[in-house]
């Protein structure tokens, strides 16, 4: 009763900021028409591409998955290979508790394993090491056929602690047959990972997979609804995504790789010393980002990353900082950052060889950071320059679009929504299209969000200094053409 009364107040907000504007106030007033143009032109653009990947993403969780799985387990059953799961977990800065309820469930999938696991965990704390141990030596699940290999190691950040690891799982020999989940620390795996992901590389084309992800947080409040509806998009997108057999990310939570794959020297370098050579900051190494490594690999050398809608690992996310908008805008940073030193490279890759839909997607990621600013732009010029009136009708618009659009995504996965997502939705489009243009010209600047190592601005040298003055300048001469520009086509007779 409650929920429906939130969303009764919502729409009577909307109807409330449609009756602010006067009557005859889209007829009579020429000075809004092309502010109402260019907003209209490019809704209709982006609300059209949205359209397509909800389509998509129908078609392949009704129809093409289904199919698919089947058409796996079938291969898979005809090649009756062994496939042993090899697993690579990285565990630093994680409480207890996380790390007995992770590691209790990676047992369980590992001891679900037809053909037996090996987990190499990466630990920096000694009271870590003893804690998996213990976990280990006193599970009520059969682990005799489960080997389990733990890598003390210096923090020096997770690259190298990935690295390390694969080079020890290398010496295992693990075939084309075999898996190797990637995980985290603060992730637990499905029970069924093993039924569920081996079969799927039968296909020799594949070389890696990700699952749907769920995000457990305990407290309620706009983090928590900010990440479920981050997860229910994500899992629209990947399922749009999944139809063209190329993700975009394969993501450092839980992802599954051909294990011969992950342990090729050229994979491993890609994980441990990724960098990127840039005009103006020159080499920028990748200090985060792993996942968007690891993709690139895979999609340069020609492999489909396959996305598996109807498995489900669960992540234990906390807030890093104690508000709202500090946590997201951390976040962001990070997670835009990994996006677009990777995107650039991948778009210099032919369309032909990585799926003209994936290069038109990874295109739409860097345009759409500067397409997203022009509407609420557009508004406030015409506001200032014009009427006011266009804001409670902007806000109106953006109100209920939005709220359709969380209306398909609940659709999709299966769940209603609470009335704080379609806000949250607008906050993360335009406040995430801010911050993907502030890192588009500082993507050396990185910084895990529990580790105290960072890169870009860790330093006060005047070679640092400038870089970050350059930064400045590139910014707000972009920012400030996007204005004049918007601001022209505003009042051009």
């Amino acid at each position: 009763m409650t929920l429906a009364l939130t969303h009764i107040a919502y729409f009577s907000t909307i109807a409330l900021l449609f009756a602010m504007v006067p009557m005859g106030f889209l007829g009579d007033l020429q000075d809004t028409t092309k502010t109402l143009f260019i907003v209209g032109f490019l809704g209709m653009w982006r609300y059209s591409w949205a359209m397509i990947n909800f389509g998509r993403a129908f078609v392949y969780r009704l129809w093409a998955w289904p199919r698919r799985k089947a058409a796996y387990q079938r291969g898979f059953e005809a090649i009756g290979a062994r496939s042993h799961m090899y697993v690579m977990i990285t565990s630093y800065m994680v409480d207890p508790e996380v790390t007995l309820m992770v590691y209790r469930r990676l047992f369980a999938a590992c001891a679900n394993a037809r053909d037996g696991a090996t987990i190499v965990a990466s630990v920096v704390d000694g009271a870590d090491e003893r804690l998996i141990r213990q976990i280990y030596e006193t599970s009520r699940e059969d682990l005799s056929n489960t080997r389990l290999v733990i890598d003390r190691i210096k923090a020096n950040g997770k690259r190298d602690a990935m690295m390390k690891a694969l080079r020890i799982l290398a010496t295992f020999h693990p075939t084309q047959h075999d898996i190797m989940v990637f995980i985290d620390g603060d992730t637990a795996p499905p029970d069924d990972l093993w039924a569920q992901s081996a079969p799927v590389f039968s296909d020799p084309q594949v070389g890696a997979l990700t699952t749907d992800e769920a995000a457990l947080i305990d407290e309620r409040g706009l983090f928590r609804d900010w990440f479920d509806l981050r997860f229910h998009q994500r899992n629209v997108m990947m399922s749009s995504m999944g139809l063209s057999k190329r993700v975009l990310t394969l993501t450092g939570r839980l992802s599954v790789f051909r294990a011969s794959l992950a342990t090729d020297p050229g994979f491993i370098r890609g994980v441990g010393q990724d960098y990127l050579d840039h005009w103006r900051l020159g080499r920028v190494d990748f200090l985060t980002g792993d996942d968007k490594s690891t993709w690139y690999w895979l999609l340069t050398h020609g492999y489909q990353t396959i996305y598996l809608p109807d498995v489900q690992s669960e992540s234990v996310e906390t807030q890093p900082k104690p508000g709202f908008v500090d946590s997201a805008k951390t976040l962001m940073i990070r997670w835009f950052g990994n996006m677009m030193r990777t995107n650039g490279r991948a778009l210099r890759q032919s369309p032909a060889r990585i799926g003209y839909f994936t290069w038109w997607s990874i295109l739409d990621q860097k345009v759409s950071m500067w397409t997203t600013l022009v509407g609420p732009l557009s508004v406030l010029f015409t506001a200032v320059l014009h009427t006011p009136y266009v804001i409670p009708l902007y806000l109106g618009w953006v109100m209920l679009t939005r709220y359709v659009f969380c209306a398909i995504i609940s659709v999709f996965n299966g769940t209603w929504f609470p009335v704080t997502h379609p806000l949250v939705l607008y906050f993360s489009q335009v406040f995430g299209a801010m911050l993907k243009t502030y890192v588009f010209f500082r993507l050396d600047r990185q910084k895990w969000t529990r580790q105290s190592s960072s890169s870009g601005g860790s330093t006060t040298s005047l070679f640092d200094r400038v870089k970050q003055w350059e930064s400045l300048a590139h910014h707000s001469v972009a920012l400030t053409f996007l204005a004049l520009a918007i601001l022209f086509l505003n009042t051009v007779e």
